[in-house]
């Protein structure tokens, strides 16, 4: 089987048929390895990779892939929905800490990182400046995905996490810019008015993620849609529109999106676990789709010349560039020397050098496949070595276990034409509210529990009714106090009944 730029031929309901048929079995191979992924304590992106190898021209499905347009628009729209998917997750309270430690990271780190790993790529491997610049690019951008799937079960404290996370959002966008740059430009005379662009790229992209982040989240929580299920599909809408205002007014798109995700998934918007569920899925599918379309390009055959170059690079990558830049941009915020190497060990490569990989391809730069194919197996051969150990490292450095309360799951339904709100209220292991009695809540005026499930059976609950983790509560509160009633709840939750009305760890105002 061919699939090329080739002549076109006819789409009949036959093949659509077969499309439908492979597609569904490739997810449903995709969804299963989830799971030995997660086990195993490996990246899934290698198994997403392994699955587009095997239907390769040298796997069992004998699958011929060459269209690198076609890959990079899938890419591209595969990396909108991931960053949109991690901006919704992003908790504010942990990056804000962390926002200017990150912001270096981002940027002044990516640029340690390309000036090392290209200096490595010049001159230990023989690449031009122009190949050697595009490498360093292409492998400075983390992927967050990759590092949190393997450190899902160790908390870690909340600059690390939110260092991380915040870093590998931002970082996206300083990355696809030099790439493209180096990619259609060729060698830069003058530095200079590059990072000048950089800058106002980012700038605009920042602002206009912010504003439509802004605006999606205020109406979305002053305009009651007739249908719950509308939700979902409005923020990523909101999102990806975004990505696209960005993009059209010569800004940083990327950084747009996940900007703009971020406000959004901060915001208290109406029913939100299900938005988050929603979103959660779709970057799922997006990265099977991607990493299996990266698999079927790459041809396995071809790979042979290129490995020890990229393990020579990934080395320098590692071992030098990466804690270069970790120690000259988070030295400054005093940073602890075991966060630092965590985190320094933390920079896995994922969705984003691959997909940035196609960007020379696509442009005819002279050995464009060589650079595809060592960005490959780098990413390949680093993840596999940097995934599993992160947890034994985490565990090394005594960086596990922040000792936090769970927090909350809260769903809100408005209820327009009531000038109320409905608030589901999910209480999980370890959340500090069980044993808190009803009326220990002390929940403001206006709000009050009405319902709880337990053991999946339903009951009005008395002041005197003590809660359980496991519980489900239903709480009404009015308009004006919606918000007020979700601060408590979430503060009781982190702080137990002797939280304050607007803290989360005790320390606020009692009532």
């Amino acid at each position: 089987m061919r699939v090329s730029r080739g002549r076109e031929r006819p789409l009949t309901v036959h093949h659509l048929n077969q499309l439908l048929l492979v597609c569904s079995l490739v997810l449903l191979v995709a969804v299963a390895a989830v799971r030995i992924s997660s086990r195993s304590g490996l990246p899934s992106l290698l198994v997403y990779l392994g699955i587009g190898v095997l239907m390769g021209q040298d796997g069992i499905g004998d699958i011929h892939f060459d269209n690198t347009e076609l890959t990079q628009v899938i890419g591209y729209a595969a990396l909108v929905v991931i960053l949109a998917e991690g901006g919704l997750g992003t908790k504010w309270k942990e990056v804000k800490p962390a926002l200017p430690a990150a912001s270096a990271l981002a940027l002044a780190g990516v640029g340690v990182s390309v000036g090392v790993t290209a200096s490595a790529a010049h001159y230990l491997i023989g690449l031009e400046w122009r190949q050697a610049l595009i490498v360093g690019a292409v492998v400075s951008s983390t992927d967050a995905a990759a590092v949190f799937s393997v450190l899902r079960k160790i908390p870690l404290p909340t600059r690390v996490t939110g260092t991380l996370e915040a870093e590998s959002g931002f970082n996206d966008a300083p990355v696809v810019i030099l790439v493209v740059a180096f990619s259609t430009a060729g060698p830069v005379e003058h530095w200079y008015v590059l990072v000048g662009e950089i800058a106002l790229e980012l700038a605009i992209g920042a602002a206009i993620g912010l504003a439509v982040g802004w605006l999606g989240a205020w109406g979305l929580r002053h305009v009651a849609l007739p249908a719950s299920g509308l939700y979902p599909i409005a923020v990523m809408a909101i999102a990806v529109t975004a990505y696209a205002g960005g993009a059209l007014a010569h800004g940083s798109g990327f950084l747009g999106v996940y900007l703009a995700s971020m406000v959004m998934g901060n915001a208290k918007l109406p029913h939100w676990p299900a938005t988050r569920g929603f979103a959660d899925g779709l970057g799922w599918i997006a990265q099977i789709g991607m990493f299996v379309l990266l698999g079927l390009l790459v041809t396995p055959h071809e790979l042979g010349d290129d490995v020890v170059p990229a393990l020579v690079i990934g080395l320098v990558l590692t071992m030098v560039a990466r804690p270069l830049s970790v120690v000259l941009c988070l030295t400054p915020f005093r940073v602890p020397w075991q966060e630092q190497a965590l985190m320094s060990w933390a920079g896995l490569r994922g969705a984003v050098p691959i997909i940035l990989a196609t960007i020379p391809m696509v442009e005819g730069v002279d050995a464009s496949r060589r650079i595809f194919n060592i960005v490959f197996v780098l990413v390949v051969v680093y993840t596999l070595i940097q995934g599993p150990t992160l947890p034994w490292l985490a565990r090394k450095l005594h960086l596990g276990g922040s000792g936090e309360a769970a927090d909350l799951g809260i769903e809100s339904a408005p209820l327009e034409r009531l000038r109320g709100h409905l608030l589901s209220v999910a209480i999980p292991e370890g959340s500090k509210m069980h044993g808190v009695e009803v009326n220990e809540l002390r929940m403001p005026a206006g709000a009050a529990v009405t319902l709880v499930v337990r053991d999946g059976k339903s009951f009005v609950p008395l002041p005197t009714t003590v809660l359980r983790k496991g519980d489900e509560l239903l709480v009404v509160a009015t308009d004006p106090v919606r918000d007020a009633a979700e601060k408590r709840l979430r503060a009781v939750g982190h702080g137990g009944k002797l939280a304050g009305w607007l803290g989360t760890n005790g320390a606020g105002t009692g009532r």
